[in-house]
């Protein structure tokens, strides 16, 4: 956007809690916000900046996926196949317009094959490709007989046993210009060797990981299951906890003693699409039973309201990039949070924008419409708070709007950069 423009007549969601103002106005200049809130709130304005109506329709923050694995090919999980570097990242440039197209302006990567996300925040960056704002993540990195060591995925593991040798694979991450380092720190049901409630590393492991991560300006992401994996993520310094199903009491009182740092993506889109689709795996629902995915789903909805009931910061992301969780449906987080959470559609917002947002960028510059921050966000034809799966149907997103850049279409090949007047006619 190379103008200031106005969309007034809005109902505004801001990201800041949980309320909506009805007749609202959005003042954008360039990349940055320089109004958003009650319409006759605005003042005057210069009459050479563009004012549009927007007749009711519903502005948002834009969101964050906050489990991004951009390089993954929506494939079957056990039979992925080897992708060659070439491969992986023309496969990656089509999922960040197809994130960016869903909503997603801004992505927290929680694992990457080969070197491919540094490669594509570069592209993002630099406008030669449109995408969501990435933090990008390296291999994941994990010891000898861990989920990671399990020969999947050719490009995705980094194997590294003891805290010096593990330091040094972080340093090595640091070299390649990593903002992320992922790491396993407990298994998987499908993990014959290392399940959802078996530790990989030892303590002094993750905190040589996690020290030296952060000694240079890294930030740690990491798989932790199981009660003992979360305990063992906070004792350490881990910024963010993926999945956390199996939290007890002691482990949900540390999530809360570290809440204003640390945030927690419990996303079980993997586990609800291995029960729906086990046959188009090949599997059965008495394996996917026997592997404890259901278990671990009821055990995920009691620990989410454990941490609902401490304000503990959740993220939405799920593992997205595989067949029964391909790109583009990130937002079934959201019914997920509100049908089987039981999220009001504010929260489950909230955790998407807000939440998301501000686990992405320190410096708040993300996840909420107010003065001064970051133009990103979604103009939606349509409610989300009364009907949170609308979020999923991309046609009715009107625009999608970040750094001041309105974007249309992406998931349909065709990107525009153009006028707002463009957009808002007929």
């Amino acid at each position: 956007m190379t103008q200031a423009v106005v969309f007034t007549g809005a109902k505004l969601f801001t990201g800041v809690d949980e309320s909506v103002i009805e007749n609202a106005a959005i003042w954008i200049d360039n990349e940055r916000i320089v109004y958003a809130g009650p319409a006759d709130g605005l003042g005057t304005l210069d009459p050479s900046i563009k004012s549009i109506d927007l007749k009711g329709q519903f502005v948002m923050p834009g969101m964050t996926e906050c489990h991004a694995h951009l390089s993954f090919t929506d494939a079957n999980p056990f039979n992925l196949g080897a992708q060659s570097p070439e491969e992986a990242t023309l496969t990656a440039v089509r999922n960040a317009r197809v994130m960016l197209g869903s909503g997603f302006t801004s992505a927290l990567s929680f694992g990457s094959i080969h070197k491919v996300d540094l490669a594509l925040r570069s592209a993002i960056n630099s406008g030669a490709i449109p995408g969501p704002r990435l933090a990008a993540a390296g291999k994941d990195l994990g010891v000898t007989g861990s989920t990671v060591d399990s020969g999947v995925f050719d490009g995705l593991e980094q194997i590294a046993d003891g805290p010096w040798a593990l330091r040094k694979a972080v340093r090595e991450q640091r070299r390649d210009t990593v903002d992320i380092v992922k790491i396993f720190i407990d298994g998987e049901g499908v993990c014959e060797h290392a399940t959802q409630h078996e530790l990989s590393f030892h303590d002094d492991e993750v905190a040589a990981i996690v020290d030296e991560a952060h000694r240079h300006g890294m930030r740690v992401a990491c798989h932790s299951r199981s009660a003992a994996g979360v305990k063992q993520a906070v004792k350490f310094g881990v910024d963010f906890i993926a999945h956390a199903n199996f939290l007890d009491e002691e482990a949900a009182d540390m999530l809360h003693a570290v809440r204003d740092h640390v945030y927690v993506g419990p996303g079980i889109i993997w586990e609800l699409g291995l029960i729906e689709h086990c046959e188009s795996l090949g599997l059965t629902s008495d394996w996917v039973r026997q592997r404890g995915y259901e278990e671990e789903v009821e055990a995920s909805i009691r620990s989410v309201q454990m941490m609902l009931d401490r304000d503990i910061r959740m993220m939405v992301g799920g593992d997205y990039g595989i067949s029964v969780a391909p790109h583009g449906t990130y937002a079934k987080d959201l019914e997920v949070f509100v049908d089987l959470f039981g999220m009001s559609p504010a929260k489950a917002l909230l955790c998407a924008t807000r939440d998301g947002g501000a686990a992405f960028d320190t410096s708040g510059m993300l996840g909420t419409l107010e003065k001064g921050k970051y133009a990103d966000l979604l103009i939606v034809n349509g409610d989300p708070i009364a009907d949170i799966k609308i979020l999923q149907d991309h046609s009715k997103f009107s625009a999608i709007i970040k750094g001041g850049v309105i974007y249309r279409d992406l998931i349909h090949e065709s990107t525009f950069k153009i006028a707002p007047e463009a957009i808002f006619t007929g």
